[in-house]
């Protein structure tokens, strides 16, 4: 993949006739790798016959190949031959969808009439609701009049279905100064259901473009952050269901750590604005809170409904227009940081461009190091590649990585053994270039959290009362037969997705002899409404382990529980429950790849003995064979033989001297408190930095 822009690269040097015979002959390569290089490379050539290459590939029979067509289209002119069958791709919708659109975008501003004219065109025949709302979507990103009169038209028609319906009030957001569309939005505002909620949000859309507040004066910073596909609030009640996993809990405690009145001096920060997804009527009741203090949180309503991160992709426009209304009403947004590269990242980097929003991105090898535990498995070959990257889209998350990580104000890193060397063979980035640019900030947990949970499990030990949430773990480890009560607990919390490796460690634990030495606790997931993800776990657990057999097993599946409560059932994990599990159990991390680990950590300060990915950020603070061990976390089997060493030493311990080194590497260097502090830094600088650079807009009388 590094060495297709060198291809690019070399083809515009050298944009002749030979090149794009060659370039064009490889795109029906078996090697899928070179076909997609291929379909990049034509784009960068300036030449007619190039690019009618590129058009005729919308036609390929590899959905592949279409989609990386599509992508490449944008960069180059508009081709009208090219109009319907990006318009075609459009309807279909999924990741395809978005990339065509992204194209179609992108053309409209320099030949409006063709791309408007093309989707009016396409609505007379397009009439399954989902596919005519988004290409009703896609009008309403041409900006220009053409395109208003069909809108109205949309918006107003009570034939149309709802969904389209929505699509046309919502782009309408987009056109201020229009007497008839302030007098569309007004009626449809003033009555009842989901196009009256859309329509006031339309209606708050224009207020900002037409008479934007000025930035209330306040004292210290504000940070937005967001991550779009996790329902998150202060209790992080929806912990560990569908993509709701460790990020979620990470950007509640952060947030609140940015905000903590500091104990020596003020702190920098004092407004957090996290942003994750909710419905249309949360996003408008949020908008009134947004100019306060403290941690704040904003949804973004994601239409037509929310979806798991890989699967959201055509979200786009509805994420870009949550995401703008939110930091436009919470008004004097100093810096955005963004972690990810998915489509809030995507949608969040051009507000800020168009807000002028200095940016900060985490940057991690992701996802780099899924794509090399997948290749060292003999999973992702070369002549799989391009069927691989339409469900997981790797060529353009890393292109995405590099685009974020080139206009970012300043980048965060994470931790890694080899870092300078991982960040320049994986991802590209020379971090000795410009030093300046990058600082490294170990992620942190809220230790305090942890005390308490552990406080808790040993009070019930030494024969106080179950909390609740300690009774809730005895009532599901009583679901055992009586043979395996008394076994240690190997707990696991997160997602239930591929990249999280739980079906790995279900089948690790019941084909080897670990089965017969503890029961395997594995808390995560929507087991009443499973994702499509969650699904696809499901039914590898089940292969492994029947749900019949479950308890006979020592399986337990609880499903997703609240961050408090989950940090109680670890807890449980170390202490044990009387008369129902043995203390010194282990916790497992069976990730292809983790970045850093918050539930590692949360784990460890719990004083468990965990098993980690033998890459990432795990490899930083997990001391092998002390306080823990590191496995090809890939390898089934190899799996298995790190937990069983894990096992066998947590059980051989005779003291807390091991429990208190794990406590004592989490309350050094990985507390929440320690990561705001250094983010502190990182946001005070950025945006000083930012002040410095901008000229002074304050002329001379």
């Amino acid at each position: 993949m590094r060495l297709a822009d060198e291809l690019a690269f070399e083809s515009s040097r050298d944009p002749g006739v030979r090149t794009i015979r060659v370039l064009t002959a490889a795109l029906d390569d078996a090697d899928q790798l070179v076909a997609i290089a291929a379909v990049h490379a034509l784009g960068t050539i300036a030449d007619d016959e190039a690019s009618r290459a590129l058009v005729r590939l919308l036609s390929s029979d590899r959905l592949f190949v279409r989609e990386h067509a599509a992508w490449v289209l944008g960069s180059g002119l508009p081709r009208s031959e090219a109009v319907a069958r990006l318009i075609g791709m459009t309807a279909d919708g999924g990741f395809g969808g978005m990339l065509a659109q992204r194209t179609l975008e992108q053309w409209s501003t320099g030949a409006p009439e063709p791309v408007a004219v093309g989707l009016e065109t396409a609505l007379l025949g397009v009439r399954e609701p989902p596919a005519r709302a988004r290409v009703v979507e896609t009008l309403g990103l041409v900006r220009h009049v053409i395109a208003v009169r069909p809108l109205l038209a949309l918006a107003a028609d009570h034939d149309e279905a709802e969904q389209v319906r929505t699509a046309a009030v919502a782009a309408l957001g987009r056109r201020p100064g229009d007497h008839a569309v302030l007098g569309l939005l007004d009626g449809l505002a003033s009555g009842t259901g989901a196009l009256a909620d859309v329509a006031r949000l339309a209606l708050v859309d224009i207020a900002a473009q037409t008479s934007p507040d000025a930035s209330p004066s306040r004292d210290g910073l504000t940070v937005a952050q967001l991550f779009l596909h996790a329902d998150i609030d202060a209790g992080l009640s929806a912990a560990g269901v569908g993509d709701n996993g460790g990020i979620a809990t990470l950007l509640v405690r952060l947030g609140d750590a940015l905000v903590a009145p500091g104990t020596d001096e003020p702190t920098p920060v004092t407004r957090v604005l996290t942003m994750s997804r909710g419905s249309v009527a949360q996003a408008e009741a949020d908008l009134g809170g947004l100019r306060g203090s403290g941690h704040l949180y904003g949804r973004v309503p994601l239409q037509p409904d929310a979806s798991p991160s890989a699967t959201a992709w055509s979200l786009r426009v509805s994420a870009r227009r949550g995401i703008r209304r939110l930091l436009r009403a919470a008004g004097g947004v100093d810096v955005l940081h963004l972690r990810m590269a998915d489509v809030g990242s995507l949608a969040a980097a051009d507000v800020a461009r168009e807000l002028d929003i200095p940016v900060v991105f985490t940057v991690a090898p992701d996802p780099h190091a899924v794509i090399r535990s997948l290749d060292l498995a003999g999973r992702l070959t070369r002549a799989n590649f391009g069927l691989v990257d339409e469900a997981e889209h790797f060529w353009f998350r890393v292109r995405l990585v590099q685009r974020l990580a080139a206009n970012a104000s300043h980048t965060v890193l994470f931790p890694r053994p080899t870092l300078e060397r991982d960040m320049r063979e994986l991802v590209g980035i020379d971090l000795t270039a410009h030093p300046e640019r990058h600082t490294v900030v170990p992620e942190g947990v809220d230790l305090q959290v942890v005390d308490r949970a552990v406080a808790e499990a040993q009070a019930h030990v030494a024969g106080g009362t179950a909390s609740d949430a300690l009774a809730q773990l005895r009532a599901i480890v009583e679901t055992l037969p009586v043979g395996r009560r008394g076994l240690p607990l190997i707990v696991s919390v997160g997602r239930l997705h591929r990249v999280k490796g739980m079906a790995t460690l279900v089948q690790s634990w019941a084909r080897s002899g670990l089965g017969e030495r503890a029961n395997l606790l594995v808390v995560g997931g929507d087991l009443d409404r499973p994702s499509a993800d969650e699904r696809e776990q499901l039914d590898l657990v089940d292969a492994v382990v029947p749900p019949d057999r479950r308890a006979a097993a020592g399986l337990l599946l609880p499903g997703h529980r609240p961050n408090d409560v989950v940090a109680r059932w670890v807890a449980a994990a170390r202490t044990g429950l009387p008369g129902l599990s043995a203390p010194r159990g282990v916790y497992v991390c069976a990730s292809l790849k983790e970045e850093f680990g918050i539930a590692l950590l949360e784990a460890m300060a719990s004083g468990l003995l965990v098993v980690a990915p033998d890459g990432g950020g795990p490899a930083t603070y997990v001391v092998e064979g002390d306080t823990g061990f590191l496995a090809a976390t890939w390898h089934a089997d190899r799996l298995a033989e790190a937990i069983d060493s894990a096992l066998t030493a947590s059980l051989a311990e005779s003291d807390d001297r091991r429990a208190e080194r794990s406590h004592a590497t989490v309350e050094e260097s990985f507390t929440i408190q320690r990561m705001a502090r250094m983010l502190d830094d990182v946001y005070a600088r950025v945006v000083a930095d930012e002040l410095a650079a901008r000229p002074s807009l304050v002329g001379a009388g």
